[in-house]
């Protein structure tokens, strides 16, 4: 049997030189401060770059990864090269109030637009009334008046005088007329009409009914008179009117000659006023300045324009980051006040949303909350695929129309950047046939990049970047030199750093409140360790409590002797963020049949289909190595002994095996020993995850207990690259206390945990006598033989 030796303290970990680190960072260069990702970058820069319709962004990736940071580095380093977008403004429709109209107006032009139509009102205000008082506008008026009271008291007289003719006095009383008897010159009253004889009454009755006729014969035209009054009149008003404001207008004519939008606005402006300015500033001319501040907003509300967007000019493209996209935020809303109990709403109660705000620029969006909020999804996919921007109510799909305005939709130019997970990603790739469409652009971010000089130098550019910016003190190159090996026990590799940057920042924070209570000058690796430390032991509750468990003797683990059919299998438990290892009993009957191997955690229904499948693999690898001479028929039972959750993973495949054969062979297996690693049909161990905590967990156990110097673990050799251990487990290592193994088939693990040889078969197919793999061959023909017996007693029927 081959002398197995452990492995060497200085393979269980990456340690990084800090006198390296300080040669790096004396030739460095200032770097971006993302770490890595050459990809993800080079795809940005391609999504950025590309214009034509459909190149949206979809950033693949793990939070922590410096997604976002990259995504706006990028795009502020891009934006301000690239032309800056139009304001908009929304205007009130005077033909149709219910549909307000966008008007586009060059950058940095929406404020001055509202400024200068500000001043119009103000104008407005002290030109009128003050234009209807004048001299000359009441002389006009006067002379209009007086023409119409000119043509009425003629026709008036020409009643008078026959009335005069035929006795009847004609009576005027504002604008009543009324006719009155007259005798002797006298008008006669009431009483004195009563006595006159019957024949004279009469007279005056005739008279009065003809002069009635006449009265409306001659006054026929009268509504002809006064229309042509108020025709005049209004015709004096709108010339007065426009006179006046004509001054107003020229010099914002004169400014926005070249803006289409806004010229066609002002002239809407100049021909609703003429209405507005008769019905609100004409009249009461005594006003007190309360009553002119409402006028003034009344103005206001009527002709200044709502600015959705306006952006300063020569700034560049806009870059928007929107955490809460709801619909209301994404696509605009309109806001209602109360009027006496009613909601009313007008143009100057739109409000823009993240797509007017990015509308010529990027917009960024997190994709679980966009697909987590109803309605925003097919909303955005409708907004890009038709290129503008339409404020409705989400609930208008449903029949539910809650709606006062329908605003004039603005026209849509904008790259969206969604940054989202991998499942989201493929999920919508998958099912969503226009977000194929619409998105043809994938940053996609590695979780772990390779550590070389430049990643390293990088890596120690960040850690003091973000020392000095968040105030923090200053690290020395051993601190970060332990933040470097932290970063690699993150991605559980000796060869590649995590990218998940934001855990070594943190670590900094919590580094910097330690050194600032030890009135430390500078955070070193002494810091560093003890803020890993603390941050271990405040998530520790749950493994120090299954410790206490193991230690009096609630849960059964053994750390010494020998045990027939039992092996100490290693386990990562995941609660919160937090994980760790812990130990956990496997064991295995066999006995004669053909029932095959029975997975315990199966049947009860608590293994996940990866542990059955490692499970099932057994069946394949008993087959191929142990019956090829005769049928395989055997009954056995694997169970993961006093586990009451579910379990998952392949990684105990090699520890059931091993303690399957131990029980076929009736070989102890040495206690002092945990084991991990994923075997295939043909006895090769393959890599499991989580060594470290794995390795760790039972090493707690043993050191808890005693360490005798026989303990150890064994691990896939595939996993030796992946060891990142803490200090304690190397210092037990080194001082021969504890031992760490690495094997590539199944037949070294045997020989490890049994301390006999498993044996090689000869070209012959047969396994060296009394070694554990001729044992295995001798049972399993012995049980098949048992078998073949008993079916040849029970013969055919």
């Amino acid at each position: 049997m081959p002398d197995y030796q452990p492995l060497p303290p200085e393979a269980l970990k990456l340690t990084v030189n800090p006198k390296n680190l300080d040669i790096l960072l004396a030739t460095a260069i200032e770097q971006t401060s993302i770490l890595g990702q050459a990809r993800a970058r080079s795809a940005l820069e391609f999504g950025v770059a590309m214009q034509n319709p459909g190149y949206n962004i979809y950033v693949m990736g793990e939070p922590g990864t410096g997604r976002l940071s990259m995504i706006t580095q990028q795009l502020e380093q891009s934006a301000p090269n690239q032309p800056t977008p139009p304001s908009y403004a929304y205007v009130d429709n005077f033909d149709n109030p219910r549909e307000p109209v966008s008007i586009e107006l060059p950058a940095g032009y929406g404020q001055k637009f509202c400024a200068d139509i500000d001043e119009l009102i103000d104008n407005l205000l002290a030109t009128f009334p003050a234009v209807f008082e004048s001299p000359t506008y009441q002389q006009k008026k006067a002379a209009i008046e007086r023409g119409f009271n000119q043509r009425y008291n003629m026709a008036i007289h020409q009643v008078e005088e026959k009335a005069e003719s035929l006795n009847v006095a004609l009576y005027r009383e504002s604008e009543t007329i009324t006719f009155v008897p007259v005798k002797d010159d006298k008008l006669l009253e009431d009483e004195q009409f009563i006595q006159l004889p019957q024949v004279e009454r009469e007279a005056f009755h005739r008279h009065t009914e003809e002069l009635e006729n006449y009265l409306g014969d001659v006054l026929l035209e009268l509504p002809q008179w006064r229309r042509s009054l108020v025709e005049q009149l209004k015709q004096l008003d709108d010339a007065t009117i426009n006179q006046a404001i004509e001054p107003l207008f020229e010099a914002l004519i004169e400014d926005y000659q070249n803006i289409d939008d806004a010229i066609t606005y002002l002239d809407e402006i100049k021909k609703n006023l003429s209405q507005t300015i008769v019905d609100v500033l004409a009249a009461n001319p005594g006003l007190d300045s309360r009553d002119q501040i409402s006028k003034r907003l009344l103005l206001k509300e009527q002709y200044a324009p709502n600015v959705l967007v306006d952006y300063k000019t020569e700034c560049g493209a806009p870059v928007v980051y929107d955490p809460h996209p709801i619909y209301p935020n994404l696509f605009g809303r309109i806001e209602y006040i109360s009027d006496q109990g009613t909601l009313v709403t007008n143009y100057r109660r739109i409000c823009p949303g993240s797509l007017h705000h990015a509308n010529g620029g990027y917009l960024i969006l997190d994709a679980e909350k966009l697909l987590t909020y109803p309605f925003v999804w097919e909303g955005l996919k409708r907004a890009l695929k038709s290129g503008r921007i339409e404020i409705e109510s989400p609930y208008s799909e449903l029949g539910i129309n809650t709606m006062t305005l329908k605003p004039e939709v603005i026209p849509l130019n904008i790259k969206v950047v969604l940054v989202g997970s991998r499942d989201i990603y493929y999920l919508l790739h998958e099912l969503d046939d226009e977000f194929n469409e619409m998105f043809r652009v994938l940053a996609d971010f590695d979780h772990r990049i390779l550590l070389n000089p430049d990643s390293m130098q990088n890596f120690a550019q960040l850690m003091i970047r973000h020392a000095r910016d968040t105030g923090s003190k200053t690290l020395t190159s051993a601190a970060i030199a332990r933040l470097i090996e932290h970063s690699c026990r993150l991605s559980e590799n000796q060869h590649r750093l995590s990218a998940h940057i934001n855990d070594s920042l943190e670590i900094i924070g919590e580094a910097n409140l330690l050194c600032a209570r030890n009135a430390a000058e500078f955070i070193d690796q002494a810091h560093i360790e003890q803020a890993l430390s603390a941050r271990e032991q405040r998530n520790g509750r749950l493994s120090e409590e299954i410790l206490d468990e193991m230690l009096d003797g609630t849960i059964l683990i053994d750390t010494d002797g020998t045990a027939i059919g039992k092996a100490n299998g290693l386990t990562v438990l995941e609660i919160g963020g937090s994980s760790f290892g812990a130990p956990a009993r496997i064991t295995a009957t066999v006995y004669p049949g053909s029932r095959g191997i029975v997975d315990i955690e199966r049947e009860a229904e608590l293994g996940q289909a990866l542990h059955s499948k490692g499970v099932m693999i057994l069946t394949g690898y008993l087959g191929h190595c142990y019956a090829q001479q005769f049928p395989f028929a055997i009954s056995a039972s694997i169970a993961v002994e006093q586990s009451y959750g579910y379990i998952d993973g392949d990684s105990a495949s090699l520890a059931e095996l091993c303690c399957l054969i131990s029980a076929l062979t009736r070989t102890p297996i040495k206690q002092g020993f945990a084991v991990t690693g994923s075997i295939n049909q043909y006895g090769e161990v393959q890599a499991i995850g989580g060594v470290n905590e794995k390795i760790e967990g039972f090493f707690r156990l043993c050191k808890a207990r005693g360490l005798t110097g026989q303990q150890g673990v064994i691990i896939p050799a595939a996993n030796k690259r992946n060891l990142m251990l803490m200090k304690d487990v190397i210092d037990a290592v080194e001082a021969g206390q504890f031992a760490v193994y690495a094997v590539s088939t199944v037949d070294e693990a045997l020989e490890l945990l049994t301390g006999q040889e498993a044996g090689s078969m000869d070209s012959e197919g047969n396994y060296p006598e009394n070694s554990i793999n001729f044992k295995a061959i001798s049972r399993l023909k012995e049980i098949s033989d048992m078998a073949h017996e008993e079916d040849k007693e029970e013969g055919p029927e």
